[in-house]
């Protein structure tokens, strides 16, 4: 067990604000950081690892602040940004040109093994897996995930790591990459488990 059990990478509040920022304001973001408990944070954004809480509070005020389907979206977004964010900060260039020119089978599997490795960064206290069924499809298994734990819903949540996944895969395994999210905690469901598929 990582050190850093419990904390998340700083991109899981620092891309919603920016969604939030670009989208209702700065008003807004500042209205839901608050809400959330995290005011100093509009001020000053975190730059180190976060306590997994603040992630599962500042989802859950999204979600109480619009409609579940507004703060999915917001999400999303975000979790598109953070993929943007991982590919140009944390994948190294070399990595970033030769994946492309691999096999997609080849290179879904450097890949997901990169993840495994560093899965300490958003899992927090919750576990990851990841398992290539078939040539095409990928199935990812986050146990834990910050976005859906403790709550109910009758809907998937965890649209923030599903489209940092689906960015990761579209930019170095397959442009046609899509990640659906097909079991959640919030939902009953004993893991969230999504299916990646080119």
């Amino acid at each position: 067990m990582s050190a850093a059990a419990g904390r998340i990478g700083p991109n899981a509040i620092l891309q919603v604000m920016a969604v939030l920022r670009a989208g209702p304001g700065e008003a807004a973001c500042r209205a839901v950081l608050a809400q959330a408990g995290l005011a100093a944070y509009a001020d000053t954004p975190p730059q180190t690892m976060v306590d997994e809480a603040q992630v599962q509070a500042l989802h859950r005020v999204l979600r109480e602040h619009g409609s579940v389907a507004e703060a999915r979206g917001i999400g999303r977004a975000a979790g598109l940004a953070t993929g943007d964010y991982l590919l140009a900060h944390r994948i190294p260039r070399p990595m970033r040109w030769l994946l492309p020119h691999l096999p997609a089978t080849w290179s879904a599997r450097v890949l997901l093994v990169a993840i495994r490795r560093h899965a300490w960064t958003f899992c927090g206290s919750g576990q990851f897996s990841a398992q290539l069924l078939r040539p095409g499809r990928v199935q990812l298994r986050l146990q834990g995930s910050a976005t859906s734990r403790g709550v109910q819903a009758d809907e998937p949540l965890c649209d923030y790591f599903a489209a940092t996944f689906e960015r990761l895969f579209q930019a170095l395994v397959s442009p046609a990459s899509r990640v659906q999210e097909v079991a959640c905690a919030a939902m009953g469901a004993p893991a969230c488990e999504f299916e990646l598929d080119w």
